[in-house]
């Protein structure tokens, strides 16, 4: 970066942390509850354990279960947690990752190298992949070599299953389905993706980085979740990041597979290093004790019972939302989502400019497309907002209504003309500017 020189003295303490105060003016205030993404919140107890476990191991590095046991312990607990409350019974095996784009990785090379054994004829292995699947799989796909191959959804987020099966080729190594999506909260077909998947004999994950923690209490409450984990014939592995609705602090994810078999092809091990054996589950060598020790702390904390307290509370909270933007002329809820994340659209009106009236109002709602719609992921702090967010987002709609096309602007003409394009190349050139 240009102008930025190393420091040739250091910054007295208070001046430094009055510092790292002004750098944070101007980030998005999730403390007021009024953020409906990037920040799970479940109240001032759940994160004062989090800040002690942080706390207790900021230095500790879990890349030497010899040098830190705790850790090695901490995480094998979490890990075994995470497959009781998935239905991974005795024989699931994992590991904790960084976050849910680690915990996909991991997956995906599991799948890759699973293949390259038991079907070495296969040359050039390809991934099939919803349009509404999270891009880390893309991601993934691009690192390791696999070819992505996208199976459309309808504008309600819905996959014809004839299609998809349509999408298997004899090259299909890896075949993913989501419980929920993050665009728009749907629960897709598990049962019926993960049938097609094993009849082809291709190994099936299931994506439940935002749902992993919150389904399983959703559904003890009584509420219509399908099964979607472990009970599921077919599932190979699963993703569920503690960073969202296990409530800790970020870092914090776990990769299972369906027994220890599976989870050998996700390791790497080198045994020729100088500075003796090198092995490593994940991608990272060193890794951050802390996001361990708060996973396996809040956990403990909360147990079975708090969790099932903060799902009904986050539920409630989505339940009010959703009701009140049904009453709301000129926008709707995308398709049918079963918990709390969910898209708001609208076929008459800009909803970015919508999102951008909510913003100047001290809202954080992002904006998405393909279809266009904002983008709401609920906490059960939320509850403490859900009417003076209706009441905004009705004069917002509004204010949006009465506009003429000529006078959207801002961040809402940049996303309307980006989220239009044809041609998804020139998007991509845009959004790397």
């Amino acid at each position: 970066m240009a102008g930025v020189k190393f420091p040739q003295k250091g910054l007295p303490a208070a001046e430094l942390k009055s510092l790292l105060h002004d750098l944070k003016s101007n980030d998005m205030d999730w403390r007021n509850y009024r953020a409906f993404s990037m920040v799970f919140r479940a109240g001032e107890d759940v994160a004062d354990i989090v800040m002690s476990a942080l706390g207790e191991y900021v230095f500790e590095n879990g890349l030497s279960p010899f040098a830190f046991p705790s850790l090695l312990r901490m995480e094998t607990e979490v890990v075994a947690m995470t497959a009781d409350l998935l239905n991974g019974g005795e024989t699931a095996a994992g590991n904790m990752t960084s976050g849910g784009t680690e915990s996909i990785m991991m997956a995906v090379k599991a799948a890759r190298d699973y293949a390259r054994e038991k079907k070495p004829e296969i040359k050039a292995p390809e991934l099939v992949m919803l349009r509404s699947a999270h891009p880390a799989f893309n991601k993934a796909a691009h690192f390791l070599g696999l070819k992505t191959v996208i199976v459309p959804v309808s504008d309600a987020s819905v996959v014809d299953l004839d299609v998809y099966r349509k999408a298997f080729s004899p090259n299909t190594v890896f075949a993913v389905g989501s419980a929920f999506s993050y665009p728009h909260g749907i629960i897709d077909p598990i049962g019926e993706m993960a049938a097609i998947a094993s009849e082809k004999g291709v190994w099936f994950h299931v994506d439940s980085c935002v749902g992993g923690f919150i389904l399983p209490f959703m559904e003890k409450l009584g509420h219509p979740i399908p099964p979607f984990d472990f009970r599921v014939p077919g599932v190979t592995s699963m993703s569920a990041d503690v960073h969202k609705y296990g409530y800790v602090s970020k870092g914090a994810s776990v990769v299972l597979y369906r027994d220890a078999d599976l989870r050998k092809y996700q390791l790497f091990v080198y045994a020729d290093w100088s500075g003796g054996v090198y092995a490593t589950p994940c991608i990272s060598g060193a890794r951050p004790g802390g996001p361990v020790a708060a996973s396996w702390a809040v956990m403990k904390f909360l147990g079975y019972e708090g969790y099932m307290r903060l799902a009904a509370e986050a539920m409630q909270a989505t339940k009010i939302l959703i009701e009140g933007v049904n009453k709301i002329p000129g926008i709707f809820i995308i398709g049918k989502p079963l918990a709390t994340t969910f898209g708001v659209g609208s076929k008459s009106l800009n909803v970015y400019a919508i999102g951008d009236k909510m913003k100047q109002r001290g809202w954080h709602i992002d904006s998405q497309h393909l279809p266009p719609s904002l983008h709401f992921t609920v906490s059960p702090m939320h509850l403490k907002v859900v009417e003076p967010c209706l009441k905004d987002l009705r004069e917002a709609v509004q204010e949006v209504s009465a506009m003429k096309p000529e006078d959207v602007s801002g961040d809402a003409a940049i996303y309307g003309m980006i989220g239009s394009m044809p041609d998804r190349s020139q998007a991509k050139e845009i959004t790397t500017q």
